[in-house]
C-alpha cells in the first residue's frame, strides 16, 4: 500500500488556517467521498489519525514503449475492489470501512456493497480491528455509521435485499456535517474503542 511519506506536523496555529484554505478550494458537501477526504485530511494535519483512501484497482491491458526508459498506457480499465475503500491507524487501532451513497429515501440497497467487501469487514471487526459502513441518504441528507457486527448479523438474519432508513436511524450513529472536521467519524470510532453501546438517534 503506498501511503503518503515525509508528512510533517505543523504547529497548533496552522491546522486550522491549513484546512480550512483547502476546504474553500473544493466543493463543499458534494460527495461523501469529499467529506471523508477531507476529514482525513485534517485528522492527518493535527497528527490525531492517519487514514487513507484506497486506490481504485485498473487493470492495464495495453502499453505502449515509444523508448527503453518510457511506457505509456494505451487501454485500461478500473476493476472491482478487492476490500474496501478506506483504512489506517487511530489510537492503536487498525481501522477501516467502506462509504456509500443513496438517493433512496426509504432504504440502502445491499446491491450498492460486494459480498467480498462485507466479509473482509466481517473479518476485521473478528479479530479486533475496527470495522464499519459509513451510509449517506443523500437526498435527506443524513449520513450514518454502521458497525460492521451490526451489518454482518442484519444480512445473516434478514432476507431482505436493503436495509431500511429506520434500521439505520435505530441501530447506527448520526455522522453530523460540521466544519472541521467535515464528518467527525472518530467521535464514534472512540465509542466503539471504548465498547459504549450505541443505537439511539443522535449519539
Amino acid at each position: 500500500m503506498n501511503y503518503p511519506n515525509g508528512i510533517k506536523k505543523q504547529n497548533n496555529s496552522n491546522h486550522n488556517e491549513s484546512y480550512n484554505s483547502k476546504l474553500s478550494h473544493k466543493n463543499r458537501g458534494m460527495t461523501l467521498e469529499n467529506d471523508i477526504n477531507l476529514s482525513n485530511e485534517y485528522y492527518c494535519e493535527i497528527d490525531k489519525a492517519y487514514i487513507y483512501k484506497k486506490p481504485t484497482p485498473i487493470k492495464i491491458v495495453n502499453v505502449d514503449y515509444p523508448s527503453r526508459d518510457k511506457a505509456v498506457i494505451k487501454e485500461a480499465y478500473f476493476t472491482i475492489p478487492s476490500t474496501t475503500d478506506y483504512n489506517g491507524i487511530y489510537k492503536g487501532k487498525y481501522i477501516d470501512f467502506e462509504a456509500k451513497e443513496t438517493k433512496s429515501k426509504t432504504s440502502f440497497s445491499l446491491s450498492n456493497i460486494h459480498s467480498h467487501q462485507i466479509k473482509h469487514l466481517k473479518n476485521i471487526y473478528k479479530h479486533n480491528g475496527i470495522a464499519f459502513l459509513i451510509v449517506r441518504f443523500t437526498t435527506l441528507d443524513e449520513t450514518f455509521l454502521l458497525e460492521a457486527e451490526k451489518l454482518s448479523n442484519y444480512i445473516e438474519d434478514s432476507s431482505k435485499k436493503s436495509i431500511s432508513i429506520e434500521f439505520f436511524r435505530k441501530n447506527a450513529y448520526i455522522l453530523k456535517n460540521g466544519y472541521t472536521p467535515r464528518i467527525d467519524y472518530l467521535t464514534v470510532v472512540d465509542k466503539l474503542i471504548g465498547g459504549k453501546e450505541y443505537g439511539k438517534k443522535g449519539n
